[in-house]
C-alpha cells in the first residue's frame, strides 16, 4: 500500500494534485519525473521479487487498480480548469499502465510498465514546465481563459506540441512505445496472468480519453483567437530553451530508437526480475 500511495494508485492518489499545484515548477518536474518512479521501482524490485505467491494470486486487484487510475485519472484530467492540475491527473492515468503491465506478469507487459516510468518521466517533467513558462507569464492557470497562445508564442507552442502528444501516445514518439508493450505484454496469450479480455478492453478506453484532453487542452491554450492582453508576451528564453530541448529530443530518439536507447539495456535484468517473480507460476 505505502507502494501504491507513492505511485500514485487510485484511490491513494489524492495527495498528488495538492502537492502539484502548491509546488514551484522545478519541484513538480523532480516530483513527476522523478520520485513518483519509486513507487513502482518499489513494487518491481522489492514486491514481486519476495513475494511472488502473492503476485500470482493477486493480478486481478493489480490490474483493476491499474485500469480504474487509467480510466478515473483521464476523466479526472478531462474536468480540470487548472492547468497544473490537469497534467497532475494526466500522471495518475499514466501510472496506472505501470500497474496493468505488472499485473499480467509477462516479460513484455513488465518491459512495458518500466519503459512508461521512463518515457513518462519525460513527457511529464516536460508538460511541468510548460506550464510554469505560461504562469511565469500570465500569472494563472486557468484553461478557460487562455487561447492563440501559438499565435504569440510559436517555439514555445512547437516544444509544448512534441510534450503533450509524448503524453497521448502518438507512433514515433517515447510515450507510444511503452503503452504499445504494455498492452501486448497484456494481451499475451502465453505469458500473460490476465486472462479477462474486458479489462484490456476498458484500459483501452484510456487511450481515447487521453486524446481528448490533451487535444482539447492544445486547443484551448495555443489554438483561436489570441486575447488582447496575451499579445506582450516573448517567446521561450534561452534558459528555458535549453530546460525543454533535451527532454524533446529525448522523446523523439527513444520514441523511434526504443531499443538503442533503452530496451536493450534493462533487458537482462527485466528477464531476472520477471523469472524470480514468476517462480509461482510453477507450483
Amino acid at each position: 500500500i505505502s507502494f501504491a500511495i507513492k505511485v500514485p494508485a487510485v484511490p491513494f492518489h489524492t495527495w498528488l494534485p495538492d502537492a502539484h499545484v502548491e509546488a514551484p515548477t522545478p519541484i513538480s518536474m523532480i516530483l513527476a519525473g522523478v520520485l513518483l518512479k519509486m513507487g513502482g521501482y518499489a513494487l518491481m524490485r522489492i514486491s514481486y521479487p519476495i513475494f511472488p505467491d502473492a503476485a500470482k494470486w493477486a493480478w486481478f486487484t493489480v490490474a483493476m487498480v491499474g485500469v480504474v487510475s487509467i480510466v478515473y485519472g483521464a476523466f479526472c484530467a478531462m474536468a480540470q480548469k487548472d492547468f497544473k492540475k490537469l497534467v497532475a491527473y494526466s500522471s495518475v492515468s499514466h501510472m496506472g499502465y505501470l500497474l496493468l503491465g505488472m499485473a499480467a506478469l509477462s516479460y513484455t507487459g513488465v518491459t512495458g510498465a518500466v519503459f512508461q516510468m521512463f518515457t513518462h518521466g519525460l513527457s511529464s517533467a516536460m508538460l511541468f514546465f510548460i506550464v510554469g513558462v505560461i504562469y511565469d507569464r500570465a500569472h494563472h492557470r486557468d484553461l478557460d481563459n487562455f487561447g492563440g497562445i501559438g499565435l504569440q508564442m510559436p517555439w514555445y507552442t512547437g516544444l509544448a506540441t512534441v510534450g503533450f502528444f509524448t503524453s497521448l501516445g502518438l507512433p514515433g514518439l517515447a510515450g507510444f512505445i511503452s503503452e504499445a508493450l504494455t498492452f501486448i505484454g497484456s494481451w499475451d496469450t502465453s505469458m500473460s496472468l490476465i486472462p479477462e479480455r474486458w479489462i484490456i478492453y476498458v484500459s483501452l478506453l484510456g487511450i481515447v480519453l487521453t486524446a481528448v484532453y490533451i487535444l482539447w487542452t492544445v486547443k484551448r491554450v495555443y489554438l483561436g483567437t489570441i486575447q488582447e492582453k496575451y499579445k506582450s508576451f516573448r517567446d521561450v528564453s534561452f534558459r528555458e530553451v535549453v530546460a525543454l530541448a533535451p527532454l524533446a529530443l529525448l522523446c523523439v530518439l527513444v520514441g523511434v530508437f526504443p531499443g538503442w536507447a533503452i530496451l536493450d539495456h534493462i533487458d537482462s535484468s527485466l528477464k531476472a526480475i520477471t523469472d524470480m517473480a514468476r517462480t509461482a507460476l510453477a507450483n
